[in-house]
């Protein structure tokens, strides 16, 4: 299979080790990619939520490209974020073509792009991590729970629906978070210069031009890969907000992955 040829793609919160990654789709993604940079932007192994009896074969197999990725030439950053924290003691790390890092900044065509994950602006991970992690676990039952309802869903010619996403635009309170964010991340972008600030962490992608009274920059979010299936790709000048449309055959995998490690 010919592969498409990028300058740098940007992922985050693919959150192996948790039910609700959908690692075989990130495959096929990666599988169909050649990028020059690929940045992993935080939450890509998840070990707070990590079990020893659920860790698929698909999830060792992204685990397994992106290590292929970089032996073949790709500069991959990993960037530590809150779920994958323990790297952190690791942090400018570099073997060979693969570095740990806490954050990135990018020359694209004189352009400055400051990458990280976003979770230094979360209050309920700085200092209550313990309801932060409590949270974690309801967000993965509650993303399989959702799985085995869009399945269900999907056999009698349905549409799927995201009760995660359904929450975040019910509750204001989650609406304003997102919205806070975005303009923390951008008054410091701003005031430091940068072009672009990349940010993972929120679990929503966008590509947004946003400006205040000192000036202006582009905020863009690489999503997730539990339930957006989205990435940042950079080719030609150019920033693409990448979704993945995913085969049925793939999402029945997916479940039967899931009804297995459950009755093991």
């Amino acid at each position: 299979m010919k592969k498409r040829k990028v300058d740098l793609v940007v992922i985050s919160d693919v959150h192996l080790g948790t039910y609700g990654s959908h690692a075989n789709e990130l495959l096929d993604y990666l599988n169909a990619i050649k990028p020059k940079k690929l940045v992993l932007n935080g939450d890509i192994i998840d070990i707070w939520q990590f079990r020893k009896s659920y860790f698929p074969k698909s999830h060792l197999k992204v685990v397994k490209r992106i290590i292929d990725l970089a032996s073949k030439g790709t500069q991959v950053y990993y960037i530590t974020g809150n779920h994958d924290e323990m790297l952190r003691k690791f942090s400018d790390t570099f073997i060979g073509n693969f570095h740990v890092i806490d954050k990135l900044i990018l020359d694209l065509d004189d352009k400055k792009a400051w990458i990280f994950h976003g979770d230094v602006f979360d209050a309920s991970v700085q200092h209550s991590k313990w309801i932060a992690k409590l949270g974690g676990i309801g967000y993965d039952y509650l993303i399989l729970i959702n799985r085995l309802v869009n399945w269900c869903l999907n056999k009698i010619g349905k549409e799927p629906y995201s009760f995660s996403k359904k929450i975040k635009a019910s509750v204001k309170k989650a609406v304003k978070h997102i919205s806070d964010f975005e303009t923390t991340a951008t008054d410091l972008a701003i005031e430091n210069n940068y072009d672009y600030v990349i940010c993972g962490h929120i679990h929503e992608p966008k590509i947004l031009h946003k400006e205040n009274k000192h000036g202006s920059t582009m905020y863009l979010n690489s999503g997730d890969w539990v339930e957006s299936l989205t990435s940042l790709e950079y080719h030609n000048k150019r920033w693409k907000l990448y979704t993945y449309e995913k085969p049925k055959f793939v999402e029945e995998e997916n479940l039967f992955e899931m009804e297995e490690s459950l009755t093991n």
